[in-house]
């Protein structure tokens, strides 16, 4: 390969691979590399996966990557010791939350323990009306005499919300301005400048997480980009946010809490921008790693955006994410018989220590790595010999724990373990779709992910997805998601009023407020002025709704009634009813500032070789609708001629993933080298 500096190089860091992704600007080309994670120390992970790929710092151009660190601070409660200050009379609001639960019914799953404990949730006498008039100032003394108590008891991070800071925030950043003084080694941040929105839970809830993961994330960009510099790297290190953007290493640090799904929203990036090469506006997004199965959507070229989501239930994180269903279905994913005597699969996971039993590692549980061995799915060496399996544990472990408890043969329990998976996948597929109001037969499924291609055709044919994507690099295509995505901020403001009573000149003059707030922002990240696109949100509802839908604006407003019929025309797809002579209600706004960076451009192929010359070999491989073992063709991505047609059954082994092709599927190679599945 090429040594001259000009390598984009983007790492998806999970929870047992780390995937790397190289685009070399100057030639086109694109290689990648998988190595451990090292949870304890990902940087660690990611310094290895470099060097893995035979590079220095000083050949990299661009670093960008996604990172769980965040999201496994708060699920392991690897937290530093923070406190909050309130408003008197608010100090148990983490605690009281909605009053809901994840399961309703289910009177022994409470909810998880607030991140900062009651002994360390403080109040202050202060009050700011609804209007936002100062009502009652903080007093400076009695701040002083609580920074004294939050240094003995080594506070590390403080998070601030007072009611209504989010209409005038000036108590709260006099409170911060005097902590600053007396904690200067305290990470400190308040919800007006975190969450300014109403309602005290979620912006409280968001601010606090900010707060917990602020020192915990700052710690681990500043490792990283030590590690960085150590091999040569002088550039800034990108890190992908929630809302489908990223940040710079400067900007991590305000909103760390959009790190706690970092990782999971490459994968969906990723997603879009495949199914958009091969033609599809509609696209359902598959990434299925070793641990959990990460599911989105894509609607008419836009991916679906959420306020409403959370690491652990009760506690919101309101910063616009891309909406993502995680369920515990991976590769590791464990099957286990319940007390009823049913076969059940995952949550849980034999993860990347000790694994699943074929690694060798000591695993001695069936996971459906194991079961895809068994049914000849996945070869016994993977990633190019680099990893072996052993086939006779997974059949041992499968017939002990799963085929003899059952009734089973060896094949049938193994084939048995897939259907339950695949049944827990179809489950979350149709609650993005189905019950969003989305047609599954309008969609194409990317199936992409270490064993996402392995499940992918299966689950189409139960869901009635017509068209099966898999991307050139399926394993580390969030990765490459990385390398896709613009920075990006979002500006929100709560604003009431009936639409029929505010004028277009009002909402200019909000807009263009939160916009020299947005360009400020972007101009902090080194994004030039001909590079900064600002799209403008409203947030509306009917009168006495509750949810609200977001719809664009332009910009500067020419007029509200297309706001309006746009609200109308998404309320009635959402909800299946629309009721054009009810008041419409704006219950805020937003701005989504994008600062445009340079992607890389892939390269259309021309075809090369023959379709005999990347056969590998011929195999046996169980296939359920043909009623057992299969002599099935495999062939060798990588030898595979672009626009090659043939059909199932099949599979197709790669570096980093493995593809099962059905008898009844037909299978194109596009110029992309993407792998386009359709059913005969």
């Amino acid at each position: 390969m090429s040594k001259k500096s000009g390598y984009h190089v983007a790492v998806d860091v999970g929870g047992t691979f780390t995937d790397v992704f190289v685009f070399d600007e100057i030639t086109g080309e694109m290689f990648v590399t998988k190595t451990s994670s090292t949870p304890s120390n990902p940087e660690k992970g990611i310094i290895n996966g470099v060097m893995k790929a035979e590079l220095t710092g000083d050949q990299i151009k661009m670093f960008s990557h996604g990172t769980t660190v965040g999201t496994n601070a708060l699920i392991e409660r690897k937290l530093p010791t923070a406190a909050l200050i309130t408003t008197k009379g608010f100090r148990d609001v983490p605690e009281i939350r909605r009053g809901t639960k994840l399961d309703l019914w289910d009177a022994y799953n409470d909810v998880a323990e607030p991140y900062i404990k009651r002994r360390n949730r403080f109040e202050l006498d202060e009050r700011v009306d609804f209007n936002g008039e100062m009502m009652k100032e903080v007093n400076e003394a009695e701040v002083r005499e609580l920074a004294r108590i939050l240094r003995r008891k080594e506070i590390k991070s403080v998070a601030i919300c007072f009611m209504n800071a989010y209409v005038n925030g000036k108590n709260e950043q006099k409170t911060k301005e005097i902590l600053q003084e007396e904690l200067p080694d305290a990470y400190i941040c308040t919800s007006s400048d975190t969450l300014p929105e109403i309602f005290e839970h979620e912006r409280m809830s968001t601010t606090i997480v900010n707060a917990v993961l602020g020192p915990t994330v700052s710690k681990y960009i500043h490792l990283l980009e030590s590690n960085m510099k150590d091999i040569g790297y002088e550039g800034d290190i990108i890190v992908l946010h929630s809302g489908g953007g990223v940040m710079t290493s400067q900007t991590v640090p305000k909103y760390a809490a959009r790190l706690a799904s970092s990782g999971i929203a490459a994968g969906a990036i990723a997603s879009k921008h495949i199914a958009n090469m091969c033609g599809f506006k509609n696209a359902i997004g598959l990434d299925m790693g070793g641990t959990s199965t990460d599911i989105s959507l894509m609607y008419d070229n836009e991916l679906r955006i959420t306020k409403d989501w959370y690491i652990e239930y009760g506690y919101p994180i309101g910063f616009p994410s891309i909406e993502i269903l995680t369920i515990g279905a991976g590769g590791g994913s464990i099957s286990w018989i319940d007390e009823g005597g049913s076969l059940r699969n995952g949550p849980h996971s034999a993860g990347a220590d000790p694994g699943p039993a074929c690694y060798g590692n000591g695993g001695m549980e069936p996971t459906n790595t194991d079961a895809n061995l068994v049914l000849g799915r996945l070869n016994t060496k993977l990633i190019n010999g680099e990893m072996s399996l052993d086939k006779g544990i997974s059949a041992k472990v499968i017939e002990e724990k799963v085929a003899k408890p059952l009734g089973y043969d060896t094949l049938g329990a193994a084939n048995a373990m897939i259907q339950v998976a695949n049944a827990n996948m179809c489950d979350a597929l149709n609650l993005i779709s189905v019950r969003r109001g989305y047609d599954p037969r309008d969609f194409a499924l990317v199936a992409f992910g270490g064993a996402g291609a392995l499940h992918g055709a299966d689950l189409a044919r139960e869901m009635e997805i017509p068209t099966v994507i898999v991307p050139a690099h399926p394993g580390v295509a969030a990765a490459m998601g990385c390398l896709l995505v613009d920075v990006r901020h979002d500006i929100s403001k709560t604003y009431f009023a009936k639409a029929a009573g505010v004028t277009k000149e009002q909402l200019e003059n909000e807009f263009i407020e939160m916009e020299k707030e947005a360009t400020e922002l972007l101009a902090e990240e080194g994004i030039e002025d001909d590079q900064m696109n600002l799209i403008r949100y409203i947030d509306m509802r009917y009168v006495g709704q509750w949810r609200t839908l977001s719809v664009t604006v332009d910009r500067p407003i020419f007029n509200l009634e297309d706001a309006i019929e746009k609200f109308h025309l998404e309320h009635e797809r959402e909800f299946a009813f629309t009721d054009r002579e009810k008041d419409i209600e704006i219950y805020g706004l937003r701005v989504e500032a994008i600062g445009t960076v340079k992607k890389p451009q892939f390269v259309k192929e021309q075809p090369a070789g023959t379709l005999e010359d990347a056969l590998k070999e011929i195999r046996p491989v169980y296939f359920q609708e043909e009623g057992g073992m299969v002599e099935s063709k495999i062939y060798d991505r990588s030898k595979i001629p672009v626009l090659s047609e043939f059909q199932g059954p099949a599979i197709i082994e790669q570096l980093d993933s493995t593809i099962v092709v059905p008898a009844d599927y037909n299978v194109k190679i596009d110029e992309y080298r993407n792998i386009i599945m359709n059913r005969v």
